[in-house]
């Protein structure tokens, strides 16, 4: 189940995630993984074939919808066990809202808002298949520079929110957290 919002944010209701995705998606609530290993390495994941919405497309590391009352922490936990088959060592909310609404060749619309999450992994990695078909850790400031100049293949809610975080600094340590308690409500 997801979290259906109105355009200001609030939540209105609970739907099927399957059956929400289509060509008229309403505005729901997800978040964004950004995953960091030791080295500063960024891993980059290309969505599974299967998948309903851009498969087979590089995007970021993890990505998820919170289930109604779940708080976001423990999401992000649930997605990292169930498309990596890892844990994070760190978990850190560095930017509390990225909005998006993009369009599937096939005319299937993504339309959300959510949270973006910093982790750090440190455990070797078990994708699984059915959500992830390939991984690849990458130099950030080399993704950064790709996606500011429009040479990065990537899904467009990765292309927005890796320009949004490019402007909290280059080095992804040093971006500041968003302390639990200053998330909207439902997700601390």
């Amino acid at each position: 189940m997801i979290v259906l919002l109105k355009e200001n944010w609030e939540p209105v209701g609970q739907a099927s995630k399957l059956a929400s995705h289509h060509h008229d998606t309403p505005l729901h609530l997800a978040f964004s993984c950004y995953a960091f290993d030791l080295q500063g390495r960024f891993l980059l994941t290309r969505r599974a074939r299967t998948k309903k919405t851009w498969p087979g497309i590089w995007t970021n590391s993890c990505c998820g919808h919170p289930a109604p009352g779940e708080p976001l922490h423990e999401a992000v936990g649930r997605r990292l066990r169930a498309e990596l088959g890892v844990q994070a060592e760190r978990l850190d909310v560095v930017l509390d809202a990225v909005r998006y609404r993009a369009v599937m060749d096939n005319g299937i619309v993504e339309n959300e808002v959510g949270p973006v999450v910093r982790v750090l992994l440190t455990a070797p990695l078990q994708p699984n298949p059915g959500e992830v078909d390939a991984i690849r850790w990458t130099s950030w400031p080399d993704l950064v520079a790709a996606a500011t100049e429009g040479a990065a293949e990537i899904s467009p809610w990765s292309l927005i929110t890796i320009r949004k975080l490019a402007g909290l600094g280059p080095d992804p340590w040093k971006w500041p957290a968003i302390p639990r308690h200053e998330l909207p409500g439902g997700l601390q």
